[in-house]
């Protein structure tokens, strides 16, 4: 019976040998994975004044761990579903007006296209942005798993969009850099502006480096006569199993010489959008997050009532509120986090559009404001 009772214990300590060996060969070997940095870019990295002890830290303390209990509890209500995390009925959307999005191309024109979580196009001073997109059928290192998109009548894809000057990356987690979506799209941008590290990812993609501009916080370079300042954000970073912090995270505050955008990215709520605000605001719109939140990770991600006062502290006359409606990526409802931020907005009396997705937003126009998402 011990002989026996030896060789069934033999025979599992194998097989999870064997399935570790393929976990990590199947990290080290996909592409989707990414990079990690070496050489120059290392070392960049490594005299960031944000760098320590081997990661990227954040401005103030930040907990991105739950307790053991919490884990087995919020993987449980991912498995088994929350009732309304995700839309019944087949969202419909607006086809994207490319004639409307270019406008005269003066620099005194803003227009902005969502297409649902945070990938959207950005025209200002005359140039077209791209911010994180995510064009995949799953927010995911695998396509047969993971965070499926929520029913649209129609998906934004690459071939539909018009010429793109310049993507811009807020941070490496797969909902916001999607490694299909990159394949397809490196032939059909000019330039990459990403915080620093994340070019390791793009080039290992075959994104040639002459392409690719990474920014620690605070640095800034130029398009024309657009100014992108890499701001900060409170995050975190990372697309394997040990490289946690191993690239930056970032906002991106864009300046032209007449209008001013700030994209979020990612962010819990914190004393530093105020600075953000009084350095490089104040914005005539700001594209904030509003989705994906809990209170056993508060300090990454902001609760909805959060989003409506970061509108105030960077100093943004209009808010899009974004980071939902595509991807059930918490234990909320889908509804609740455009429910929750209008509810509050209306309380401190602030301007807030919410555009279909697709829909082209011009600054200067009357703002979209039907409540297209519907009533629970």
């Amino acid at each position: 019976m011990k002989k026996v009772i030896k060789r069934m214990a033999l025979v599992v300590v194998s097989l999870l040998l064997v399935l570790i060996l393929a976990v990590v060969a199947f990290v080290n070997l996909s592409p989707q994975f990414g990079a990690n940095a070496t050489g120059e870019r290392l070392k960049r990295m490594q005299a960031s004044p944000n760098y320590k002890d081997g990661t990227f830290q954040n401005l103030v303390p930040t907990s991105i761990d739950m307790s053991a209990g919490k884990m087995v509890s919020a993987t449980w209500k991912m498995l088994t579903g929350v009732p309304g995390a995700e839309p019944t009925d087949t969202i419909q959307t607006v086809p994207f007006d490319a004639a409307l999005f270019a406008g005269n191309g003066g620099p005194e024109q803003v227009a902005i296209s969502w297409f649902g979580h945070s990938s959207l196009l950005i025209r200002i001073q005359g140039k077209t942005l791209l911010t994180d997109p995510v064009f995949s059928e799953r927010a995911s290192f695998a396509s047969f798993s993971g965070p499926k998109r929520f029913l649209y009548n129609h998906y934004m894809d690459v071939d539909e969009l018009p010429a793109v000057d310049a993507v811009i990356l807020s941070h490496d987690h797969y909902d916001h850099l999607d490694y299909g979506t990159f394949i397809r799209l490196k032939s059909k941008v000019k330039h990459f502006f990403v915080p620093l590290g994340v070019g390791a990812h793009l080039e290992k993609w075959g994104v040639s480096l002459a392409q690719v501009t990474e920014l620690d916080w605070h640095e800034s370079a130029k398009l024309g006569d657009l100014t992108l300042v890499c701001a900060p954000a409170r995050h975190f970073s990372g697309r394997g199993l040990t490289n946690r912090n191993g690239t930056l995270w970032c906002s991106w505050a864009l300046l032209g010489t007449q209008k001013r955008v700030y994209y979020g990215g990612d962010t819990g709520y914190y004393p530093g959008l105020k600075t953000v605000g009084e350095k490089y605001g104040p914005f005539d719109i700001a594209l904030l997050e509003c989705g994906a939140y809990n209170e056993d990770w508060i300090d990454i991600h902001m609760m909805p009532e959060q989003t409506a006062q970061a509108q105030l502290d960077v100093k943004a006359d209009v808010l899009i509120p974004i980071h939902w409606g595509k991807f059930n990526l918490a234990l909320h409802t889908w509804r609740d986090p455009i429910q929750r931020l209008l509810k509050r907005s209306a309380e401190l009396g602030t301007k807030v559009a919410t555009p279909r997705i697709g829909e082209v937003v011009v600054l200067g126009t009357a703002l979209p404001v039907t409540p297209w998402w519907g009533a629970d």
